[in-house]
This record gives C-alpha cells, structure tokens and sequence, in this order.
C-alpha cells in the first residue's frame, strides 16, 4: 500500500509541476513584454532563491540545508546545467526557431531522461510505463509540431543554431534533473541518508543564480526598456512595477513550487516518467491561449491533449 502510494505522490508531482509550469509561462510572458527575458530570468532565480530560503528556515528552524561535499557539487551541476545553461539554450531556441519546434525537439527531453535513469541509476521501466511515455510525448509533439502560418524565412545559420540549442535544452533539462536526484541521493546513499526535494532544491536554485550574477553584471549596465512603441509610451515606474508583480507570481508557481514539485517527482519516480509527466505544459496552454488571447482549438489539438493525457493515465498506473 506505501509503494503504491509513492509511486502516486511521484506521478501527481508530475502531472502538478507541468500545470505549474504552464501558469508561469504566463507570468513570464507578461513580465518579459514588460522588463525584457534576460531581466525576468535573473530576477525569478533570486526570489525564488529568497522563497526558498525563508522556507526551509520555518520548516527546519536552519538558513542553510546540511549536506556532503558530493551532494553539494552534484546539485550545483545540476542548477548550472539545468536552469542557467538550460534555460539560456532555450530562450535562444525561441528567439532563433520560435516556441513551437522548439517545444518539439524539447519532447525528446523525457527519453534522454530514461536513457540518464537506466545508465546512471540503474532504473528499468516495464511496458506499460515505456507506452506510456511514446502515447504522452507522441500527443505532445502532435500538438506543437500543428503547421503554424508561414513565417520570414530564416537564415541558415539561424536555423542551425536554433536547432542545436534546442536539443541542448532537452539534454541539460533531463541532465539538470539527473543530477538533482544524484544530489538528494539516489543511486549511493542510504534512504535515511538522502536529502529532502525542498533542501535539494534550494541548493541547486542558489548555484544557478550564482551563475547568473556575470550575466546579471553585463544585463544591468546595459539595460534598455523593450522596444515596443505602446509600451514605451506607458510610465516606466508602473511599467517596472508591473512587471516585477508578475515576475514575482511567476517565481512563486515556477521556480519555487515548480522545481520544488519536480524534484519530488524525481525522488519518488524513475527519472523518464517524473521528466515525461513534467512535460505535459504544451497539453495544459490549449485552455488557457483558448481562454486569454481567444486562439481556436483545433481537433488536431484536442486529439494530441487526448493520447497524451490517456499516455500519462497509464503512467498512473504502470506496474512497479
């Protein structure tokens, strides 16, 4: 009855990271418009550094987590690779390729995950799990690979890049999250021994905004507002202040209680299905781009959120 229970908390952890995550795409995407990416990225990091911190203070009654030499440097790489070199690799995806293909290579993200799982940690899935995670990133990648309108043609060396970033992406997201359940322990330390997801994730949130503080150096010298005419028409106090209001929403959903559930996700799931229930994002914006900017939901979609939510149901219930 326990295990069944930890393989539950594990996949709703997964299912809630993605439904986390969809909301603070539209936190972020209101900041952005407002402070600029770069901007939004530093500031996220270190309020959800500040959320974190003051967290584990109330829950352990200490500032800092306790923790060995070795799961420190594993989860330093694993804020480093996943969420500063990660998170640059795809913001630049967007720019280069656009959000769409890029959110389609980063469908392959579960199965490098899988493949860091078995080779890393031993981890073997059954079946029912492995046809799970084909129906979930298939219904993914059906939905966001739909043909767009025709876009400026893009430049060769563009294309490439962009290409190349994104599959970065995918590997250093499911490299950042192998690292981060190495670092709580998985794999060589007793169970009695591993650290907890909200210590770990502290840890590896501190790492990353560290490697943001050169790019934090280089962006504040330089900082222009965003170029759009209606925007620069508005009051830049108010412009500042609103964009700091959602870049704080979108710390709290995202970088706080995101990657905080999704390393619960990884503790208490093999590493392929926690990335694959945390990838369902593209699957949980059809209702929200329908409701805010009034997009039609085409059966293409409806059929794509279809075979991926029935794939992460029998993520649900896969064999032990």
């Amino acid at each position: 009855m326990l295990e069944s229970l930890a393989i539950y908390s594990g996949s709703a952890a997964g299912v809630g990271t993605s439904m986390l995550w969809t909301a603070t795409s539209l936190f972020f995407t209101a900041a952005g418009k407002r402070l600029g990416p770069t901007v939004v990225n530093i500031v996220r990091i270190w309020m959800a550094v500040l959320l974190l911190g003051t967290t584990h203070r109330l829950l352990t009654g200490h500032w800092m987590p306790e923790a060995g030499g070795e799961q420190v440097l594993l989860l330093a790489l694993s804020g480093v690779v996943g969420l500063a070199i990660g998170d640059q690799a795809l913001l630049t995806a967007f720019i280069d390729i656009g959000p769409r293909l890029t959110m389609l290579i980063m469908a392959l993200s579960p199965l490098f995950a899988a493949v860091f799982g078995w080779l890393a940690l031993g981890e073997t899935l059954g079946l029912t799990a492995l046809a799970g995670m084909a129906m979930t990133i298939g219904g993914v990648g059906w939905v966001v690979s739909q043909r767009q309108p025709a876009q400026s043609h893009l430049q060769p060396s563009r294309w490439t890049r962009g290409i190349l970033l994104a599959i970065v992406g995918a590997i250093c997201q499911a490299a950042g999250l192998l690292f981060s359940k190495q670092g709580m322990g998985h794999g060589w330390l007793e169970e009695s021994q591993r650290m907890n997801p909200q210590a770990a994730t502290l840890v590896r949130m501190m790492f990353a905004g560290l490697a943001t503080i050169p790019l934090a150096v280089f962006c504040f010298r330089r900082m222009r507002w965003p170029t759009n005419p209606r925007i620069q028409s508005a009051d830049k106090r108010g412009l500042l202040r609103s964009g700091l209001l959602f870049t704080a929403c979108g710390a709290v959903v995202g970088p706080f209680l995101g990657v905080w559930m999704s390393l619960v996700a990884a503790d208490r799931a093999p590493l392929g299905i926690a990335q694959t229930l945390c990838s369902l994002g593209p699957i949980f914006i059809i209702p929200c781009v329908r409701i805010i900017n009034k997009e039609p939901i085409t059966a293409r979609a409806i059929g794509g959120a279809i075979l991926a939510v029935s794939g992460a149901a029998l993520l649900f219930f896969r064999e032990p």
